[in-house]
């Protein structure tokens, strides 16, 4: 019987285990690599108007109804579309009620009577076009384009955290337009119901630009929206054709919390945004930072045990839904390798 030495049966063990490591490490990179199919994007609209008091959503898609020739992309339907075509005429954020607020079953579900609201009825009319929502036969994607009086720079709305083809897309837009910030807000939320607009689409994208004030258009933020546009269709376009989008990873900022102004007993507000906080949207927010300060001079401090990111500071929109900011946290998420299932329906 032939006897191995305990040296040499130790070193075996470890050669052992180091194949079996490295084979686990193999067989882990090959299922996280492993690629998704998805289907192809042929269907895009672009959304101007949901708020007629947005003037660069409003004067490009007007602009691309007369001349959409820098929108096309190959193999793709791309809609321009005044979504709010009475309140874009007395440029007002809306005639009734938020039109970014009511597709939700029970207002796209609502008998059409007299006495309807007027955006209610619109969303009706957006879901029969568009939708319906949740269907199959729903646009594959809508770019909603929208300004805030805050200082959030160009962001991307992100609405639902395991979408890996808008999360790719937001890693292409993002990387395009670098050293220039593109911050992405995750409004995923339990209990903070949007039922927006663009949620008609399977792959529904906020797209929202500032500084810019309502009913003024300002060169330098619609250009900055162009862009973000151009970028996206970009994306799609190489999607459709055939690239692969290995996994990626981006980071975002999840909305937490809902932030009101101080209220008085009649509730009325009574103090405003601090000097320090004004302006500083996806800036660190730490306990014993100023938040508020009252006419008497009296500053209101951040009171919280962790970091936080406020943004839609002081907009001038969220005063009647008596918000003052929104406080938001950093998370990573990570997409998986994606294709169309067109290339692999080709090269089956």
């Amino acid at each position: 019987m032939h006897c191995i030495s305990p040296k040499k049966a130790l070193l075996r063990r470890q050669t052992s285990c180091m194949l079996n490591e490295q084979f686990l490490e193999l067989l882990k990179s090959m299922t996280s690599s492993s690629v998704v199919d998805k289907p192809p994007v042929r269907r895009v609209a672009i959304f101007g108007g949901t708020h007629g008091n947005e003037l660069s959503g409003v004067f490009l898609v007007k602009h691309w109804q007369e001349n959409g020739a820098e929108i096309q992309r190959t193999g793709v339907e791309v809609k321009p579309f005044l979504t709010n075509p009475r309140a874009v005429k007395k440029c007002t954020r809306y005639i009734d009620c938020d039109l970014n607020r009511v597709f939700d079953p029970d207002n796209l579900g609502r008998t059409v009577v007299e006495d309807i609201p007027y955006e209610v009825r619109r969303a009706q009319e957006i879901n029969h076009i568009f939708g319906p929502k949740g269907s199959d036969d729903a646009y594959d994607l809508i770019f909603d384009l929208h300004n805030t009086t805050s200082n959030m720079g160009g962001t991307l709305i992100l609405e639902n955290s395991r979408d890996d083809f808008t999360i790719h897309m937001f890693h292409y837009i993002k990387n395009a337009l670098a050293p220039e910030r593109c911050p992405v807000l995750l409004i995923e939320h339990p209990g903070l119901k949007y039922a927006t607009t663009r949620s008609v689409a399977k792959h529904p994208v906020g797209v929202e630009v500032g500084p810019q004030p309502q009913g003024v258009v300002r060169a330098d933020i619609l250009d900055k929206m162009r862009k973000i546009v151009k970028h996206g269709l970009d994306f799609v376009q190489l999607f459709n054709e055939g690239k692969e989008f290995p996994p990626c990873t981006i980071e975002v900022f999840k909305i937490m919390e809902k932030v009101d102004y101080p209220r008085n007993k009649n509730d009325e507000v009574i103090a405003i945004i601090h000097p320090k906080l004004q302006d500083q949207d996806w800036q660190p927010l730490n306990n014993g930072d100023p938040l508020f300060l009252t006419l008497d001079g009296e500053v209101i401090a951040y009171k919280g045990d962790c970091t936080v990111y406020p943004t839609f500071i002081n907009e001038a929109a969220y005063y009647e839904k008596k918000q003052a900011f929104v406080k938001t946290v950093k998370v990573n998420l990570t997409a998986k390798h994606i294709r169309s299932s067109v290339l692999a329906q080709n090269t089956s």
